[in-house]
């Protein structure tokens, strides 16, 4: 098949790179815009660009895919199917009846759940025991269209939103040439999804979101903390400078309940921070301004106080 691809950040690379390497042919790649990056505000690739550009196929970076201009640009390709894996703008009916095959999705979660921006990183905080990915025909909808093919994935205990990002872009790329073979084989019935989602719409990521609640379980805290590790990180406040939890684990109170936020001092290497429900015992954590480390080096040097108050 001739294939324009659309999509921009990392989570679409390996699909591309499949892509690549099949007997398919990409035409094109459209992808957002450069953006500045860094202290030096320098203009940076997108990491869809980059495979794009090493790889010697021609890029398009519109603000809007919609414009007339662009959409008669993409025709001129003579696609036989646009494949579509976490582009970034929403995808004019002009565009979707285009190709002979539509528009092919590439959507991190079993539909109909999870249908939105963050749909991994979701799965995780919402203690989900199974996740996937599905190919889906667009529509004009937000990920409403009809499904093609599913694979499931099994969430380890201590899956985080990158390790699950990691397993559902190598997942995701094989599915999609799957699902190619099947479409041109005529060998896949699309099914309808409900009108509504089976969850709650898995809103995009923002750092405020990461800002602990003690209030909490300590079962949905340690989610939390797993979910958007390593963006946007859980975090957390002490004497005035913000604290990243990188890793925790959930455990009962084994004394009386302190008021939630309040560390837990067990010994000179652990400490644990009383929840809403149950203990958070921090094993990894950032304080501002220093590196990333286990709680007994924190500890080692660190005068923590038995009752310190967070947040």
């Amino acid at each position: 098949m001739r294939v324009i691809f659309m999509g921009t950040p990392d989570f679409a690379v390996g699909t591309l790179q499949a892509l690549l390497q099949s007997e398919h042919e990409v035409v094109a790649v459209v992808t957002q815009p450069d953006k500045p990056k860094g202290r030096g505000k320098a203009m940076q690739f997108t990491p869809v660009k980059e495979v794009a550009a090493e790889a010697g196929i021609p890029v398009l970076q519109p603000k809007k895919v919609r414009e007339e201009a662009v959409v008669e640009e993409l025709r001129s390709y003579h696609p036989d199917v646009i494949v579509v894996v976490a582009f970034g703008q929403l995808i004019p009916k002009s565009i979707l009846e285009m190709p002979k095959y539509g528009c092919v999705n590439v959507h991190a979660s079993l539909l109909p759940k999870y249908r939105g921006a963050a749909p991994i990183q979701w799965a995780v905080i919402d203690g989900e025991e199974k996740s996937g990915v599905t190919t889906m025909q667009m529509d004009e909808g937000l990920d409403t269209g009809d499904m093609l093919l599913t694979e499931e994935v099994t969430l380890d205990p201590e899956e985080t939103g990158g390790s699950l990002f990691d397993k559902l872009s190598q997942v995701g790329a094989q599915l999609l040439l799957k699902t190619l073979d099947a479409l041109e084989n005529a060998a896949v019935t699309p099914q309808k999804q409900p009108a509504e989602s089976t969850t709650a719409y898995a809103a995009m990521l923002n750092k405020k979101m990461g800002e602990i609640d003690w209030s909490q379980s300590a079962v949905q805290i340690e989610r939390l903390v797993r979910g958007l590790n390593p963006w946007p990180s859980a975090y957390t406040h002490l004497a005035g400078k913000t604290v990243k939890i990188w890793k925790a684990a959930v455990r009962p109170s084994r004394e009386q309940k302190k008021e939630p936020g309040s560390v837990i001092l067990e010994d000179k290497k652990h400490f644990g921070i009383q929840t809403g429900d149950g203990v958070l015992e921090i094993l990894e954590l950032q304080l501002e301004g220093k590196k990333r480390m286990t709680a007994d080096a924190f500890l080692r040097g660190y005068q923590l106080e038995n009752g310190t108050k967070l947040g």
